[in-house]
Protein backbone atom coordinates (compact mmCIF):
# COMPACT_ATOMS: atom_id res chain seq x y z
CA UNK A 1 0.00 0.00 0.00
CA UNK A 2 1.25 3.31 -0.94
CA UNK A 3 -0.06 6.18 1.62
CA UNK A 4 0.98 10.21 1.18
CA UNK A 5 0.32 12.57 3.32
CA UNK A 6 0.09 16.56 2.58
CA UNK A 7 0.40 19.16 5.37
CA UNK A 8 2.12 22.53 6.23
CA UNK A 9 3.77 19.91 9.28
CA UNK A 10 5.44 16.97 8.11
CA UNK A 11 7.76 17.07 11.04
CA UNK A 12 5.36 16.02 12.66
CA UNK A 13 4.72 12.55 11.31
CA UNK A 14 8.57 11.62 11.59
CA UNK A 15 8.10 10.12 15.17
CA UNK A 16 5.09 8.43 14.49
CA UNK A 17 5.89 7.35 10.68
CA UNK A 18 9.41 5.81 12.35
CA UNK A 19 8.08 3.94 14.96
CA UNK A 20 6.89 0.86 16.41
CA UNK A 21 3.84 -0.95 14.12
CA UNK A 22 4.43 1.71 11.11
CA UNK A 23 8.26 1.07 11.38
CA UNK A 24 7.33 -2.96 10.81
CA UNK A 25 5.30 -2.19 8.10
CA UNK A 26 7.27 -0.15 6.10
CA UNK A 27 10.35 -2.44 7.01
CA UNK A 28 8.58 -5.22 5.79
CA UNK A 29 7.36 -3.12 2.50
CA UNK A 30 3.73 -3.98 3.33
CA UNK A 31 3.68 -0.26 3.09
CA UNK A 32 5.69 2.92 2.00
CA UNK A 33 4.86 6.11 3.80
CA UNK A 34 5.40 9.51 2.96
CA UNK A 35 5.01 13.22 3.84
CA UNK A 36 4.98 16.42 1.66
CA UNK A 37 4.67 20.18 2.40
CA UNK A 38 1.87 21.23 0.15
CA UNK A 39 3.64 24.81 0.41
CA UNK A 40 5.89 23.68 -2.17
CA UNK A 41 3.26 24.06 -4.45
CA UNK A 42 1.86 27.52 -3.30
CA UNK A 43 1.85 29.49 -6.51
CA UNK A 44 3.47 32.90 -4.81
CA UNK A 45 7.46 34.05 -3.80
CA UNK A 46 5.84 34.09 -0.06
CA UNK A 47 4.38 30.05 -0.64
CA UNK A 48 1.41 31.46 0.71
CA UNK A 49 -1.54 28.66 1.08
CA UNK A 50 -4.53 30.37 3.27
CA UNK A 51 -6.02 33.38 2.54
CA UNK A 52 -9.04 35.57 3.84
CA UNK A 53 -12.43 34.17 3.63
CA UNK A 54 -14.94 36.17 0.55
CA UNK A 55 -17.80 37.32 2.26
CA UNK A 56 -15.83 37.85 5.67
CA UNK A 57 -15.80 36.21 8.48
CA UNK A 58 -13.25 35.01 11.07
CA UNK A 59 -10.10 32.91 10.36
CA UNK A 60 -8.43 31.91 7.04
CA UNK A 61 -9.42 29.59 4.45
CA UNK A 62 -6.84 26.87 2.55
CA UNK A 63 -6.90 28.13 -1.33
CA UNK A 64 -7.14 25.26 -4.01
CA UNK A 65 -4.42 26.22 -5.79
CA UNK A 66 -1.57 24.18 -3.54
CA UNK A 67 -3.75 21.67 -3.04
CA UNK A 68 -4.50 20.93 -6.65
CA UNK A 69 -0.58 21.10 -7.64
CA UNK A 70 0.13 18.51 -4.70
CA UNK A 71 -2.26 15.75 -5.45
CA UNK A 72 -1.56 15.86 -9.09
CA UNK A 73 2.03 15.97 -8.73
CA UNK A 74 1.47 12.83 -6.68
CA UNK A 75 -1.63 11.48 -9.13
CA UNK A 76 0.30 11.01 -12.66
CA UNK A 77 0.97 7.69 -14.22
CA UNK A 78 -2.16 6.34 -13.86
CA UNK A 79 -3.01 6.73 -10.59
CA UNK A 80 -6.13 6.81 -9.13
CA UNK A 81 -5.69 6.82 -5.40
CA UNK A 82 -8.47 7.33 -2.67
CA UNK A 83 -8.12 10.96 -1.45
CA UNK A 84 -9.49 11.88 1.92
CA UNK A 85 -9.66 15.08 3.98
CA UNK A 86 -9.28 14.98 7.50
CA UNK A 87 -12.27 17.09 8.34
CA UNK A 88 -14.89 17.42 11.27
CA UNK A 89 -18.02 17.08 9.09
CA UNK A 90 -16.50 14.14 7.56
CA UNK A 91 -17.74 10.48 8.03
CA UNK A 92 -17.23 9.21 11.44
CA UNK A 93 -14.55 6.86 11.14
CA UNK A 94 -14.69 3.19 12.31
CA UNK A 95 -13.80 0.17 12.40
CA UNK A 96 -15.44 -1.25 8.92
CA UNK A 97 -13.88 2.14 7.35
CA UNK A 98 -10.34 0.89 8.32
CA UNK A 99 -10.74 -2.26 6.68
CA UNK A 100 -12.57 -0.49 3.22
CA UNK A 101 -9.29 1.52 3.32
CA UNK A 102 -6.97 -0.89 4.04
CA UNK A 103 -7.94 -2.90 0.46
CA UNK A 104 -6.96 0.06 -1.20
CA UNK A 105 -3.35 -0.01 -3.04
CA UNK A 106 -3.11 3.59 -3.04
CA UNK A 107 -4.23 6.78 -0.53
CA UNK A 108 -3.63 10.52 0.14
CA UNK A 109 -4.66 11.95 2.94
CA UNK A 110 -5.04 16.28 3.03
CA UNK A 111 -4.32 17.45 6.40
CA UNK A 112 -5.31 21.25 6.63
CA UNK A 113 -4.86 24.30 9.29
CA UNK A 114 -7.21 27.27 9.73
CA UNK A 115 -10.72 27.83 9.52
CA UNK A 116 -11.35 25.38 6.84
CA UNK A 117 -10.81 24.50 3.09
CA UNK A 118 -12.20 26.34 -0.07
CA UNK A 119 -15.20 24.32 -0.93
CA UNK A 120 -13.68 23.59 -4.24
CA UNK A 121 -11.48 21.29 -2.57
CA UNK A 122 -14.48 19.11 -1.02
CA UNK A 123 -16.28 19.43 -4.55
CA UNK A 124 -13.75 18.26 -7.27
CA UNK A 125 -10.32 17.17 -5.69
CA UNK A 126 -11.07 14.55 -2.93
CA UNK A 127 -13.23 11.51 -2.89
CA UNK A 128 -14.12 11.10 1.15
CA UNK A 129 -14.34 13.16 4.03
CA UNK A 130 -13.14 11.66 7.36
CA UNK A 131 -13.61 12.90 11.01
CA UNK A 132 -12.46 10.68 13.96
CA UNK A 133 -15.36 12.39 16.22
CA UNK A 134 -17.38 15.58 17.29
CA UNK A 135 -14.48 17.73 18.62
CA UNK A 136 -11.90 20.37 16.90
CA UNK A 137 -8.65 19.01 16.50
CA UNK A 138 -6.07 22.37 15.73
CA UNK A 139 -5.13 20.54 12.21
CA UNK A 140 -5.66 17.45 10.03
CA UNK A 141 -2.28 15.49 11.02
CA UNK A 142 -3.43 13.75 14.20
CA UNK A 143 -6.75 12.80 12.76
CA UNK A 144 -4.71 11.18 9.93
CA UNK A 145 -1.63 9.60 12.11
CA UNK A 146 -4.62 7.86 14.04
CA UNK A 147 -6.57 6.76 10.54
CA UNK A 148 -2.99 5.66 9.24
CA UNK A 149 -2.48 3.73 11.84
CA UNK A 150 -5.58 1.92 12.23
CA UNK A 151 -5.43 1.24 8.22
CA UNK A 152 -1.78 -0.14 8.22
CA UNK A 153 -2.31 -2.87 11.02
CA UNK A 154 -4.84 -4.37 9.22
CA UNK A 155 -2.39 -4.94 6.16
CA UNK A 156 -1.23 -8.71 6.14
CA UNK A 157 1.27 -9.92 8.02
CA UNK A 158 2.21 -6.52 9.86
CA UNK A 159 0.65 -7.67 12.99
CA UNK A 160 2.64 -11.05 13.23
CA UNK A 161 -0.49 -12.87 14.26
CA UNK A 162 -3.36 -12.82 11.35
CA UNK A 163 -5.78 -13.53 13.98
CA UNK A 164 -5.39 -10.57 15.94
CA UNK A 165 -6.91 -8.23 13.84
CA UNK A 166 -10.20 -10.04 13.95
CA UNK A 167 -9.97 -10.17 17.61
CA UNK A 168 -9.83 -6.56 17.64
CA UNK A 169 -12.73 -4.53 19.29
CA UNK A 170 -15.24 -3.28 16.69
CA UNK A 171 -13.93 -6.19 14.41
CA UNK A 172 -16.63 -8.67 15.13
CA UNK A 173 -19.21 -5.84 15.88
CA UNK A 174 -18.46 -5.77 19.68
CA UNK A 175 -16.09 -5.23 22.36
CA UNK A 176 -12.86 -7.35 23.04
CA UNK A 177 -13.53 -9.50 26.05
CA UNK A 178 -10.28 -9.53 29.11
CA UNK A 179 -7.07 -10.50 28.88
CA UNK A 180 -4.64 -11.70 31.35
CA UNK A 181 -0.97 -13.32 31.80
CA UNK A 182 1.02 -13.76 34.14
CA UNK A 183 1.62 -14.27 37.28
CA UNK A 184 -1.96 -16.12 37.69
CA UNK A 185 -1.89 -14.49 41.52
CA UNK A 186 -1.09 -10.65 41.68
CA UNK A 187 -1.70 -9.33 45.12
CA UNK A 188 -4.62 -11.96 45.70
CA UNK A 189 -6.17 -10.63 42.29
CA UNK A 190 -6.79 -14.06 40.48
CA UNK A 191 -6.53 -14.50 36.66
CA UNK A 192 -10.45 -16.83 35.54
CA UNK A 193 -9.63 -20.37 36.46
CA UNK A 194 -11.22 -21.25 33.00
CA UNK A 195 -8.53 -18.99 31.27
CA UNK A 196 -5.92 -21.77 32.60
CA UNK A 197 -8.00 -25.00 32.70
CA UNK A 198 -6.69 -26.10 28.90
CA UNK A 199 -10.05 -26.84 27.73
CA UNK A 200 -10.86 -24.56 24.16
CA UNK A 201 -14.32 -24.84 23.78
CA UNK A 202 -14.84 -24.02 27.56
CA UNK A 203 -12.33 -20.70 27.12
CA UNK A 204 -13.68 -19.75 23.56
CA UNK A 205 -17.43 -19.66 25.34
CA UNK A 206 -16.24 -17.72 28.10
CA UNK A 207 -14.64 -15.22 25.72
CA UNK A 208 -17.65 -14.53 23.57
CA UNK A 209 -19.88 -14.43 27.00
CA UNK A 210 -17.56 -11.42 28.14
CA UNK A 211 -17.20 -9.87 24.67
CA UNK A 212 -21.46 -9.97 24.81
CA UNK A 213 -21.28 -8.96 28.65
CA UNK A 214 -19.06 -5.68 28.06
CA UNK A 215 -20.86 -4.53 25.33
CA UNK A 216 -23.91 -4.52 26.74
CA UNK A 217 -22.26 -2.58 29.95
CA UNK A 218 -20.60 -0.35 27.65
CA UNK A 219 -21.40 -0.25 24.23
CA UNK A 220 -25.16 -1.14 24.27
CA UNK A 221 -25.61 0.67 20.80
CA UNK A 222 -23.79 -1.53 18.90
CA UNK A 223 -25.60 -4.47 20.12
CA UNK A 224 -28.65 -3.49 17.96
CA UNK A 225 -25.92 -3.34 14.73
CA UNK A 226 -24.34 -6.67 15.82
CA UNK A 227 -25.28 -9.76 14.01
CA UNK A 228 -25.73 -12.01 16.57
CA UNK A 229 -26.52 -15.77 17.08
CA UNK A 230 -29.83 -17.06 18.86
CA UNK A 231 -27.43 -18.28 21.24
CA UNK A 232 -25.46 -14.98 21.93
CA UNK A 233 -29.25 -13.37 22.01
CA UNK A 234 -30.45 -15.55 24.36
CA UNK A 235 -27.31 -15.23 26.94
CA UNK A 236 -27.24 -11.29 26.84
CA UNK A 237 -31.18 -11.79 27.67
CA UNK A 238 -29.80 -13.89 30.42
CA UNK A 239 -27.72 -10.81 32.23
CA UNK A 240 -30.44 -7.95 31.32
CA UNK A 241 -30.74 -7.06 27.26
CA UNK A 242 -34.20 -6.06 26.33
CA UNK A 243 -33.86 -5.97 22.69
Amino acid sequence: MNISVLSIFPEMFTGVFGSSILKRAQDQGAARLSVRDFREFATDKHHKVDDYPYGGGAGMVLKPEPLFRAVESLTGEGRKPRILLMCPQGERFTQRKAEELSREEDLIFLCGHYEGYDERIREHLITDEISIGDFVLTGGELAAMTVIDSVVRLLPGVLGNEASPEQDSFSTGLLEHPHYTRPADFRGMKVPDVLMSGNHAEIDRWREEQSLARTLERRPDLLGKADLTDRQKNYLKSIGWKG
